[in-house]
């Protein structure tokens, strides 16, 4: 049998994490990974979910299963920081998931058994697991303009006039915040359009919203995620845990299926826990329970409120100061759009075989279509980034 298999293509990003850990230089930096790190390049547990594991040490008494749709509290508490009051609670059916990519994964398969026929519209760039995941279960994806390489922006009217195609029981995958991985974001007033687009069309949107609270704050970064929900008759909402709460190994996430007709709610509840056990019963509840505690505490919410404000601040001052060295080198301010992006990644348009020397010269690793992880970076490191893409000839 296993002589039948196929070599499957392998992961850019990890395959660039190898060779960056492989490489011998001192002075090497990794922008690449998809993780925060501080400025000391630690990925650090944050202080109030150690906290809650020191409390729930003490407190758990089992090891038993959960629900098949996880703990309840961890839908309560998780729809309540994505959706706010922005519909009722008996209107938003929920599973848990392992990690964001379980949530969109889901989303995807729930998709496919309500309409085999849906296409998928998604932007181009987007995150590559969504395309790799489409692609394994055999739906049709439809690309939809949305960066724009010249000005590092939005593409907005190109995005309007694409999705301008979809169809009544098309999908539409959406960012909710710091799109991955450009970091150019729409605005409200721009989401509104795209709403309104949505709803002349009976297109169904999809939200990814995997980092809460890095862009603008976690109130803001929520916004657009709450009018779709509120403005749409269904949205799908795949929520993670992994940036916000520090929790990338613990494989926590939520997926939310949002109908303003109540009378959808058991129906697609049962639809949500049958996914869940075909594909791995009962999902973890580790990292699910830390976040549920958390967010029902109020010292340790405040936190890890303020401990993420940190992160998201620290990560603001990184960008405004690989703009302004990049503005000061190079005698423009073409690069200033970096400054205006939001969240870990920004795509800094640079060809390829400049990120290739890049590397080679300046032991600067970044994924091949110039997307960079601000995290990545410190104080010291911005200016050896900004000298070495001026040395290379952006």
């Amino acid at each position: 049998m296993f002589e039948h298999l196929k070599e499957q293509p392998k992961d850019k990003i990890l395959a660039l994490m190898q060779t960056y850990r492989d490489d011998p230089r001192d002075t090497k930096i990794d922008l690449g990974v998809g993780v925060y790190k501080n400025p000391q390049g630690v990925t650090p547990i944050m202080r109030a979910v150690k906290e809650a594991e020191r409390r729930w040490w003490d407190d758990e008494t089992t090891k038993a299963y959960t629900g098949l749709a996880g703990d309840p509290a961890f839908a309560d508490a998780m729809i309540a920081l994505v959706l706010g009051d922005a519909v009722p609670r008996d209107q938003v059916a929920a599973v848990a998931t392992p990690g964001g990519t379980g949530a969109v994964r889901q989303a995807f398969e729930l998709v496919k058994m309500a309409n085999p026929q849906a296409r998928v519209f998604v932007s181009n760039p987007t995150w590559p697991n969504h395309l790799s995941i489409l692609k394994h279960l055999g739906m049709e994806t439809v690309a939809y303009r949305y960066f724009d390489e010249s000005s590092g922006g939005v593409d907005f009217e190109g995005m309007i006039e694409d999705l301008g195609q979809v169809r009544a029981g098309d999908l539409v995958l959406l960012h909710g915040c710091c799109h991955n991985p450009t970091g150019a974001n729409l605005n409200m007033v721009q989401f509104k359009a795209v709403i309104d687009l949505m709803n002349d069309k009976g297109a169904t949107p999809m939200i990814d919203i995997a980092y809460q609270g890095f862009g603008d704050g976690l109130e803001a970064d929520a916004a657009a995620t709450r009018a779709v929900a509120a403005g749409c008759p269904e949205t799908l909402i795949a929520a993670s845990c992994s940036k916000n709460f520090g929790i990338y190994r613990e494989r926590t996430g939520l997926l939310m299926a949002v109908a303003q007709d109540k009378g959808m709610h058991a129906v697609t509840q049962g639809n949500l826990a049958y996914l869940n056990r075909q594909n791995y019963s009962f999902p973890p509840d580790h990292g699910a329970r830390l976040v549920s505690i958390v967010l029902g505490n109020d010292d340790l919410r405040a936190d890890w409120q303020a401990e993420l404000e940190e992160v998201r601040t620290g990560m603001l001052a990184l960008r405004e100061q690989l703009a302004g060295e990049l503005q000061r080198l190079s005698g423009s301010d073409r690069f200033g759009f970096v400054g205006q992006h939001r969240g870990m990644f920004s795509r800094l348009g640079i060809a390829p075989e400049l990120v290739d020397r890049l590397r080679d010269e300046h032991a600067i690793y970044m994924v091949g279509d110039s997307r960079i992880n601000i995290a990545g970076l410190n104080k010291e490191t911005v200016p050896v980034l900004a000298r070495a893409i001026i040395d290379v000839g952006a």
